[in-house]
């Protein structure tokens, strides 16, 4: 069992969702938030924040062969700036050249939860294209409440393997009330080991510090390529700071403008039509344990493999079996990337033959849990930004009774477990303290909005709604599966966006690869 809405994008055997998905919206600035129109590198939007924007970085080694690392300063609140601060991890290997720097390039994978630092250091810094890393200084900054940027903390590794293997797919009023509780409890840990820090772990607040750092920098424009959720930070910080607002690209868009229930009942059917592309190349395979007739014999084969993993989980070799919650989000998992459909394909076959094992690897992997039982925090911080930027989807179980129809229409695999885990920001203890808007960003540059046909976890119409919120929006679709598009193989994608990261020009509006 995950959060509700985990949109992310990682350099990883398996990129994941969250419990079961996430990813949200802030509500946008108000009058005094906004700039002041031309202001530029260092100046900040006021004098209170003037000690933040103006601080020098200490860089140092990291011990990753050409990345340095540095901690930033930002105000906890920005609202009271001369209140306390927290501290960002921060990190950057610099442009290797030929060619004239063109500045800093921040990079962002997603989540929310995700690790900026960790997919720069294992992934954009050495994996990006090469013209684009000799022309920019490679740069992240961990969000806060992420990962070495003061982690939100919830649960003890013990404690998230029971809350893992809770059914998401309650039979009766009985095992509804245990996964409510499971919720409770989660929340109820958040609160008592970061409650200092979980109001302030907004979508809003951490595009404001991207701004110090843009600043701190010296770059006088924000240039920046975010995926899955990281579009939604990225767009935000476009509708903060328009002026400054330089090359954006937003990879597997999010649509701010939609409200919880609507992105998880989207994000719902988005999974249902990637899995039918998984089904529809596995019974073309001699070894697909899903049958060789059709999607839809398929899709009830994998319904039944649930029920009975349901009724009687088996065995993995831990003491941990793989029951209907964890098979779940290990076919969730496989989902992002269709280059983890053979591992898939032999995982399932080993859960037909009583050997969870396999598919347990992969639902550790989503969760991002260690070989010694602890988990990295990104189930934590996903909740945390999630259940602050957007009032829950529900509120009670009887809502989400309700509502199981519809999930289920979007998707008769995973509408039902899909409709309960929407749940869990019902318990938050910290208000939520944005809403769903539409992102214009007027007097932004153009911005990139790249879309997958096929993506799982931001479906395409997300790209298109959102690319045409934008003032500036330039729609870029990949005819495609799996999770965004940049870096996955289409010469088409890569040139168009390389050419306007490293010249300034944006592909035409509704291009396609």
């Amino acid at each position: 069992m995950d959060t509700r809405r985990l949109f992310r994008t990682f350099a990883l055997p398996l990129a994941t969702v969250g419990l079961l998905v996430s990813g949200c919206t802030a509500g946008g600035p108000s009058a005094g938030e906004r700039d002041t129109p031309g202001a530029a590198g260092r100046a900040a939007p006021s004098a209170e924040l003037e000690p933040y924007y103006g601080q020098e970085l200490d860089w140092r080694e990291c011990g990753v062969p050409g990345f340095e690392c540095a901690t930033m300063k930002a105000p906890l609140d920005y609202a009271k700036p001369d209140g306390d601060s927290i501290k960002l991890a921060v990190s950057r290997i610099k442009a290797t050249g030929p060619g004239k720097r063109l500045g800093s390039l921040l990079v962002n994978p997603g989540g929310p939860g995700g690790s900026a630092v960790g997919y720069l250091q294992a992934y954009a810094g050495i994996g990006y294209p090469a013209p684009v890393r000799a022309r920019y200084d490679m740069v992240a900054v961990d969000p806060r409440g992420v990962a070495r940027s003061e982690p939100v903390e919830c649960l003890t590794g013990p404690e998230m393997d029971t809350y893992t293997q809770v059914d998401q797919t309650p039979d009766d009023t009985a095992e509804a009330a245990k996964l409510e509780q499971a919720y409770k409890d989660f929340a109820a840990g958040c609160e008592e080991r970061s409650g200092k820090i979980l109001p302030h772990v907004s979508t809003t607040e951490a595009a404001r510090d991207m701004d110090v750092l843009r600043a701190v920098l010296g770059d006088e424009k924000l240039n920046y390529v975010g995926a899955s959720y990281g579009t939604f930070l990225g767009a935000t910080y476009a509708e903060l700071f328009p002026d400054r607002t330089g090359r954006l690209v937003l990879d597997g868009a999010m649509d701010p403008s939609l409200p919880a229930r609507e992105l998880n009942r989207d994000q719902t059917a988005g999974f249902e039509t990637a899995f039918k592309a998984f089904a529809a190349d596995c019974v073309e395979k001699s070894d697909c344990p899903l049958g060789r007739t059709s999607v839809a014999d398929a899709t009830d084969r994998l319904k039944d493999l649930f029920a009975k993993l349901d009724a009687s989980p088996v065995p993995t070799g831990e003491d941990r079996p793989l029951g209907e919650s964890l098979a779940t989000t290990g076919v969730i998992a496989a989902m992002y990337d269709d280059g983890a459909w053979p591992q898939l394909r032999s995982a399932l076959t080993a859960a037909q033959d009583g050997d969870g094992a396999p598919l347990l690897v992969m639902a550790d992997s989503y969760y991002e849990r260690e070989a010694d039982g602890s988990y990295a925090n990104l189930m934590f911080a996903n909740a945390a930004v999630n259940c602050l930027d957007l009032p829950a989807a529900f509120d009670g179980a009887e809502e989400v009774r309700a509502a199981v129809p519809e999930f289920e229409k979007a998707s008769p695999v995973f509408g039902r477990g899909f409709a309960w885990a929407s749940l869990n920001c019902g318990f938050w203890p910290t208000p939520a303290t944005g809403k769903a808007h539409a992102i214009e960003a007027k007097g932004a540059a153009p911005i990139v909005v790249v879309g997958t046909t096929r993506d799982p976890a931001t479906p395409y119409k997300w790209a298109e709604s959102l690319a045409g919120q934008l003032s500036s929006g330039r729609l870029l679709t990949y005819d495609g599966d799996g999770h965004t598009a940049y870096g996955r193989g289409s010469d088409c994608i890569d040139t168009a966006i390389n050419t306007y990261l490293l010249e300034g020009k944006a592909p035409e509006d509704g291009r396609r690869c």
